[in-house]
């Protein structure tokens, strides 16, 4: 995974994902997001994520996509279902998710 995403001109879509962990590493929990990135790389529409995770539990996901079918398309995902029931009942104190599109996106060098 490249850092900042590479993504294409827009317009595209942007799934901003911020969330507070519950206290306590849990490697269950390491392994399901490595695993998401791997499924969400092989979802048609899906162009990259960004992510970042502090040493207090608060992180921060951006996966970007060429369309809101293909966020739908994810959402629905019988293996990312269940990560959101294992987010919501063991992984998460809060979470909240943002969908934007993407209008103008600059690089830095």
């Amino acid at each position: 995974m490249t850092f900042p995403a590479k993504t294409p001109q827009p317009p595209y879509y942007a799934v901003i994902f911020p969330s507070q962990r519950n206290d306590g590493e849990d490697g269950a929990y390491s392994q399901m997001a490595d695993r998401m990135v791997e499924l969400a790389t092989e979802q048609p529409g899906f162009l990259g994520i960004d992510s970042a995770r502090g040493d207090d539990g608060f992180g921060i996901t951006v996966s970007y996509w060429q369309s809101l079918e293909a966020i739908s398309a994810w959402r629905q995902n019988g293996e990312h279902l269940e990560a959101q029931r294992l987010g919501r009942a063991d992984w998460y104190r809060a979470f909240s998710l943002h969908i934007a599109r993407v209008e103008r996106s600059y690089d830095g060098p």
